[in-house]
């Protein structure tokens, strides 16, 4: 005889305690991830509070080696042969700089670090129009769209509203199918200038992108004995910073930067580099002062008086990079800091990021 439902009380009972088992199941494996979650955040926060206090730790290292530097009578410059740039030639008799490592282990984890000065570009808030038409030509940028880059720039970091000749305010940028504004005021960030307009990813030197080759026209034009195109040099990025003391350190520029000033060509500037690297000595001998540079680069005196004021042996503003590691994991650090004295040296930025990404030339 078939037993009905009704009729069959413990089959009723099974189900609920099935029931009741696979909830219970589920919230106990909710509470375990939930668990699971917590315990990790925890870990997360701690890594993350330990990593913190290692870079700045290693901060705090380059402030020293900064400060020590600046406290050498004998190299009243600062130039790539020093200890904060890597350098191995120095002849400074502080003994502090003997004692500095480029990697430094501090027990539950370890640092190491590197820095460059932002006076080996220009600054672009600083720039002025021969600065920046020297530029486009760097840049290879055809006379036709020079003045208008080079103009768009200027009514960028300026604080009027009124556009220089050829030059973009607000109402272009506000037409675009994303509008904004035009900054009227100076750049944070190098990368502000791809905001402006004609700067294109390949004149602001995005890393992996190359300037694109000439057209099929302009490529038959060339073969048949036409001008060569101008050929793109630099990128706007190698070239500009918008932190720095405003003058280019004439002993860590590069040949590129060196010619953004009125007078200094590719041979001056070459010239420039050659002298300061010691190849007729063998031995790198940094300029001591901007006037000293420019002479051993070929110029008259009466040039080196309207130009020196460009330059500087000095530098202010550093990014040091430092990579910070506790057992397999890594943080990538960026701090940029502004000497004012050995006892004054100021944090203006300080992040990190979760790998390498070539930051360095970004500012």
């Amino acid at each position: 005889m078939k037993l009905s439902p009704a009729n069959n009380p413990s089959g009723i009972a099974l189900i609920i305690v099935m029931i009741c088992v696979t909830v219970l199941g589920t919230m106990a494996a909710l509470f375990a991830m939930a668990m699971k979650t917590e315990t990790r955040l925890a870990m997360n926060a701690k890594s993350e509070a330990e990593f913190h206090a290692l870079a700045q730790s290693a901060v705090d290292y380059c402030k020293a080696v900064l400060s020590a530097g600046m406290n050498c009578p004998e190299e009243p410059f600062d130039a790539e042969t020093q200890v904060w740039a890597g350098g191995t030639t120095s002849i400074c008799s502080n003994s502090l700089l003997a004692l500095v490592k480029p990697e430094v282990d501090l027990g539950y984890g370890r640092f190491s670090w590197n820095m460059t000065d932002l006076e080996r570009k220009a600054n672009i808030n600083m720039a002025d129009q021969p600065m920046l038409d020297q530029a486009m030509r760097l840049l290879g940028v055809e006379g036709g769209d020079s003045s208008a880059i080079t103009a768009s720039i200027l009514d960028w970091i300026d604080r009027d509203k009124n556009p220089h000749i050829s030059g973009t305010e607000s109402d272009y940028y506000e037409g675009l199918d994303q509008p904004y504004k035009a900054k009227d005021g100076y750049m944070d960030d190098i990368s502000e200038l791809l905001l402006v307009r004609g700067v294109t990813e390949e004149l602001y030197g995005l890393p992996g992108l190359t300037p694109p080759p000439p057209p099929p026209s302009l490529r038959e034009e060339l073969r048949l004995g036409f001008p060569e195109a101008p050929a793109q040099r630099a990128t706007l990025r190698e070239l500009f910073t918008p932190i720095s003391s405003g003058q280019i350190n004439i002993n860590t520029a590069s040949s590129n930067v060196l010619q953004l000033v009125p007078f200094i060509d590719e041979n001056v500037a070459q010239r420039i580099i050659s002298c300061r690297q010691g190849q007729e000595t063998g031995q790198p001998t940094p300029f001591r002062n901007p006037g000293e540079a420019l002479l051993c680069g070929g110029l008259n005196q009466q040039i080196v008086g309207q130009i020196q004021r460009y330059f500087s042996v000095r530098s202010r503003t550093f990014e040091a990079h430092i990579t910070a590691k506790i057992g397999v994991e890594t943080r990538h650090y960026y701090a940029i800091l502004a000497r004012n004295t050995p006892r004054d040296i100021q944090v203006l930025a300080f992040y990190w990021k979760l790998k390498d990404l070539n930051h360095a030339d970004a500012r």
